[in-house]
């Protein structure tokens, strides 16, 4: 069970501090809530929760994910409709490492050819939420942390 004031990564969304823990009664049902700030959008979700929430990463890990950009070459090319489906599998996981594999799956592919939409909203959404850990686990600014990962990913 996270505290106020964890910073915590949630899936699909990602990184933020909990704010408070508060019971509401959502459709007759009352439970107890985390309530955090993300990206600047409010999430919140119930305590007893089946999303792979975790806390954020330390600063080594961060470190060993940056040196995943650069790592083999372009797995074979599913098609569109199979791939969008394996990165959001590897989206909703909450692993940093298959949200890096994401990115840099599809940067590949951008060096190839031009992104389709689905492709490109794909890369925005995952360097984003990259970008949100990057933020609390330096204690950056977003500007700052979009600098870091295109320095990574560019080295």
């Amino acid at each position: 069970m996270f505290q106020i004031g964890d910073k915590v990564f949630y899936p699909m969304h990602g990184a933020g501090i909990i704010e408070a823990i508060e019971e509401k009664e959502i459709l007759g049902n009352k439970q107890f809530y985390y309530i955090m700030n993300i990206r600047n959008m409010q999430v919140m979700f119930p305590l007893e929760s089946n999303i792979p929430i975790r806390p954020i990463v330390d600063l080594d890990i961060l470190e060993d994910v940056f040196t995943t950009f650069n790592d083999g070459e372009l797995e074979p090319s599913l098609k569109p409709n199979q791939r969008y489906r394996s990165n959001m599998n590897k989206m909703k996981s909450g692993d940093i490492y298959q949200g890096a594999q994401v990115i840099r799956e599809l940067m590949l592919m951008g060096k190839k050819r031009a992104l389709a939409a689905g492709d490109k909203a794909m890369l925005d959404n995952a360097m984003q939420i990259l970008i949100s850990e990057l933020v609390l686990v330096k204690g950056i600014a977003e500007e700052q942390a979009l600098d870091l990962l295109n320095d990574a990913i560019n080295n």
